[in-house]
């Protein structure tokens, strides 16, 4: 288990850097691997098109501008898919992944 996974644990036990930045980073990571191509701000966003045409403005579109998201709801999405959008595998998104993309969708809307 070498490599940079290795040294962020490592800085992250010994209070480097805070726990809740490299939860923010994973976290967005995550989103930008598996979420952004759906859920992205934007035009040409399936996902995000969806959202717009059921919510009527009413919410947010894109996830990112969310604050009503909780991190239970993020993980029960992507574990078992919401109408067309498909479950994500603990192969594809691990449950530590699961929880860093969760609370970070969770937080307060994110800069554009």
């Amino acid at each position: 288990m070498n490599g940079p996974r290795c040294l962020l644990g490592a800085l992250l036990v010994l209070g480097a850097i805070p726990s809740t930045h490299a939860d923010e980073s994973t976290g967005h990571q995550v989103f930008a691997k598996w979420c952004a191509p759906c859920h992205s701000r934007g035009p040409g966003n399936p996902g995000t098109a969806a959202l717009a045409a059921v919510y009527r403005n009413s919410k947010p579109a894109a996830l990112e501008d969310r604050t009503d998201m909780t991190p239970a709801f993020v993980k029960q999405a992507v574990r078992n898919g919401v109408n067309v959008m498909p479950f994500f595998r603990k192969t594809e998104i691990s449950d530590a992944e699961l929880d860093a993309l969760a609370a970070y969708l969770a937080r307060a809307p994110k800069a554009r």
